[in-house]
């Protein structure tokens, strides 16, 4: 018996340090998307009242420390956006994006705005990011037809 519960020990020991590292990747990938944001809301040169509001609302949801935060707003930092190369990925990071901005289940006028510069960056044209944002809207406010809701459920 005993060495059975030594090897669940071992089992759940490795099993903690893996739960620890996807943590820590999901925080730094929350961190990069932060820095993004960041970037984009800053790219004017300043960031507008309006803006810090939503980036306060960002490093909320995406459990950014104060050190972190203050690390990424100092103006000698620029954090660009990175397009990965293939669609798919694109989508991915714009997906992220997507699951944060609706974490409270709203979206205003300057998320729609960072949404697009954000898409922009990312490598989609200005077409392509308006139409991928409309439906993605769509599909995380819940206001999809029958059709589509049909075609995500057998695809």
């Amino acid at each position: 018996m005993t060495s059975k519960k030594f090897i669940f020990a071992a089992n759940k020991i490795d099993f903690m340090a893996i739960a620890d590292l996807y943590s820590s990747g999901e925080h730094r990938r929350n961190l990069a998307h932060f820095a993004a944001i960041a970037t984009l809301a800053s790219i004017d040169g300043e960031v507008s009242t309006e803006e810090k509001s939503m980036l306060d609302r960002f490093a909320s949801k995406l459990d950014i420390t104060e050190s972190e935060y203050k690390e990424v707003m100092k103006k000698e930092n620029v954090y660009p956006i990175s397009p990965p190369h293939d669609s798919e990925r694109r989508l991915e990071r714009l997906y992220d994006l997507f699951r944060i901005i609706f974490s409270d289940h709203l979206i205003d006028d300057q998320e729609m705005v960072l949404l697009k510069k954000y898409a922009i960056g990312l490598g989609f044209s200005g077409d392509q990011a308006d139409k991928v944002i409309e439906k993605s809207v769509a599909i995380f406010s819940g206001r999809i037809d029958f059709d589509d809701y049909l075609y995500l459920l057998k695809n």
